[in-house]
């Protein structure tokens, strides 16, 4: 039995050590904005995992555990574009899809125990945006008042410690991690790609006015185009922000950041930066989803 203690310290050490699960305070809040009748926006906030739970049995207690758990958290936000209702369509459909993708894996990973079920799971994401891609598609050419329908889509996934982000457009992810708040996702949009090829800054009134010409979204991808797809690990204290432009074309990051340093729950969080945006402009439809993620217990 020294060895099973040996194992028993060992694994108690390494929770303490910041191994252990995360649970996560989830919020979520959505509004037209000021000019529009409709939400183009769509959200989604998902738990999922896997349980075994020790019922009976005559076997030695220090052979299993109790239960074994396995809890993820999803964000999903996606905001919609095209004509008459088609933004709508394209942004629900690629969640609704999404969804439907997943739940049909027959071999869900919820943790990394090996660097090839990262590898998976970063190749799924990608795949998976392609497939919603094409989806709309071919809905759009059954249905001609969807036609040149798209949407962004930013989504984060937790897998233990390990937080996996698919993007594309201009919805945005953040981390805010030891007061210093960051931007996680790059926007596909003209402006950046100014930047980022160097013709001009951030600060510059050129790429500021092409910051929502779209360069790619679902719906409109192709081989030279592909979903960025990150991989990150949490710790306690961690909240990460999934947003739509409605935002943060209203509000700079350090009003977002102060929001998320107050405290309080996350869907108050959500809430109060909604108003914010509304009380600058309200322009556009807007879309925030908050996770705060701290040590089980």
């Amino acid at each position: 039995m020294d060895g099973y203690n040996d194992l028993s310290r060992h694994l108690s050490e390494a929770l303490n050590e910041g191994w252990g699960p995360l649970v996560a305070d989830l919020g979520a809040a959505t509004h037209p904005g000021h000019l529009r009748t409709n939400n183009e926006d769509s959200y989604l906030l998902m738990r999922f995992g896997r349980s075994l739970e020790r019922l009976s049995s005559n076997l030695d207690q220090n052979l299993i555990e109790p239960n074994y758990n396995l809890t993820g958290y999803g964000l999903l936000v996606a905001d919609g574009m095209g004509g008459m209702s088609a933004g709508e369509v394209a942004s629900r459909l690629a969640l609704a899809k999404l969804v439907e993708l997943v739940v049909n894996t027959s071999d869900w990973i919820l943790e990394f125990r090996q660097d090839k079920d990262a590898r998976t799971v970063l190749k799924r994401m990608t795949e998976r945006f392609f497939q919603i891609d094409k989806i709309l598609k071919d809905e759009a050419l059954a249905d001609d008042s969807l036609e040149g329908m798209g949407t962004t889509l930013t989504v984060a996934g937790t897998l233990g410690r390990d937080l996996v982000i698919g993007h594309i457009g201009d919805s945005r992810a953040y981390l805010l991690r030891d007061q210093v708040f960051r931007q996680l996702t790059t926007d596909h949009t003209l402006g950046q790609a100014l930047i980022d090829a160097g013709v001009a800054s951030s600060d510059d009134p050129v790429p500021r006015s092409m910051r929502h010409v779209l360069t790619a979204a679902i719906g409109s991808l192709d081989e030279r185009i592909e979903p960025q797809v990150l991989r990150f690990k949490l710790t306690s204290g961690d909240q990460l922000l999934l947003c739509t432009d409605g935002l943060t074309a209203m509000l700079d990051d350090e009003i977002i950041a102060n929001v998320l340093r107050h405290g309080g729950s996350a869907e108050s969080a959500c809430e109060e930066l909604i108003d914010l945006a509304l009380g600058a402009g309200g322009s556009d439809n807007i879309t925030v989803l908050l996770a705060r993620f701290n040590s089980n217990g």
